[in-house]
């Protein structure tokens, strides 16, 4: 039986012997890029029904062909965990994008806090990495990037049943522990590269549903720290336990 070494996420019902078309793009991807041919097997996924192995029943140069042979994966949904950051260069939110979906992040919100530079993102391209990461991290779920909010206007409209964990900057000194927080919906905030300013941070320290915390003796740069603050809710709260 030959080795699935690719992952391609499709957007079509999952199931034995269902027929799944492809896109000229896809199709360019897998027998113009990948190489593949009719016979061949890769893995595929949808974000809702897991991960399924299934084999190229027709390939051409706009189109072609896979069918689905046999449930590989379940279905894996992250826990309810959104990540808030204010983009920054463009390669960096990139990266961010790309942390968060393999660091278990179930929604991604880019923010305008009042030192963001950047005025706006191409929402589609970074969804598009979002998928890609899902694809090379052996992922069954791919998370919502939404398109860029005022900080202002998100926090207006703000659930406070779901808890927000604050990277703050100024509390330098040793890594917080978790410990003792309580579960259910979580977001992790990730401010720009000059930090909050003064009115986001008396907002910020004001709200019952905030809760501040170090990263460390170190100021770290916004990619960095989104994936330390990650890491340290997925060790405490998420599915890592």
């Amino acid at each position: 039986m030959a080795t699935a070494r690719i992952r391609l996420h499709l957007d079509h019902p999952l199931g034995a012997g269902q027929p799944l078309p492809l896109t000229a793009d896809q199709a360019h991807y897998l027998f113009g890029v990948m190489r593949l041919a009719p016979g061949d097997a890769l893995l595929v996924f949808n974000g809702r029904q897991g991960e399924w192995r299934a084999t190229v029943t027709a390939a051409g140069k706009r189109g072609g062909e896979l069918t689905p042979e046999v449930q590989t994966a379940p279905q894996m949904d992250p826990p309810d965990l959104w990540l808030m950051f204010a983009p920054i260069k463009k390669a960096r939110t990139d990266f961010i994008v790309e942390k968060a979906a393999e660091l278990g992040a179930a929604r991604i919100l880019p923010v305008q806090t009042d030192y963001t530079n950047a005025e706006r993102i191409r929402q589609d391209r970074l969804q598009a990495h979002a998928l890609e990461a899902a694809e090379q991290c052996g992922g069954t779920y791919v998370p919502e990037v939404a398109d860029l909010m005022p900080l202002a206007r998100l926090l207006d409209g703000w659930d406070d049943a779901r808890r927000i964990l604050w990277a703050d900057e100024s509390r330098l000194g040793p890594a917080q522990t978790l410990a003792g927080l309580p579960p259910g919906p979580w977001a992790v905030l990730i401010g720009p590269e000059g930090g909050f300013s003064p009115a986001e941070r008396a907002r910020l320290g004001a709200a019952p549903y905030v809760t501040p915390v170090s990263l460390g003796p170190r100021i770290l740069r916004a990619d960095t720290a989104a994936c330390a603050a990650l890491t340290l809710w997925q060790t405490a709260l998420g599915d890592w336990k």
